[in-house]
């Protein structure tokens, strides 16, 4: 079982940039797969960026270009460096492990003021 843990949220402008980092604990972190989704307010859940075991990703159209997801196994984080952020990208963010059980962060809330 691993367990997750989201920062790096927090109040940005429009165009501005965030770092979001996810720590993972108590499992092989570089077994997973690793996604980090979203969701804004009375919207579902989405699939932002997802990056395998062996380092392939895959982004949300919404979001190629300026997002990057990546991993550093010998720190067992994943992080989605956001940059050009725009106001829909408003949403809260989640960490998430994906074994055969997906796991998920607590999430962390990113704001972009327009």
């Amino acid at each position: 079982q691993v367990q997750l843990v989201e920062s790096g949220g927090g109040l940005v402008q429009a165009g501005g940039s965030l770092r979001l980092s996810c720590a993972a604990s108590g499992s092989i972190f570089s077994m997973y797969a690793m996604g980090w989704y979203r969701q804004a307010p009375e919207k579902q859940r989405e699939l932002v960026a997802r990056i395998s075991a062996a380092g392939s990703t895959n982004y949300a159209d919404s979001v190629k270009g300026r997002f990057t997801i990546s991993r550093d196994n010998a720190k067992n984080t994943v992080y989605l460096q956001m940059n050009s952020l725009k106001y829909e990208d408003t949403a809260v963010y989640y960490c998430a492990a994906l074994g055969v059980v997906t796991t998920w962060g607590q999430g962390t809330q990113v704001t972009v003021s327009s």
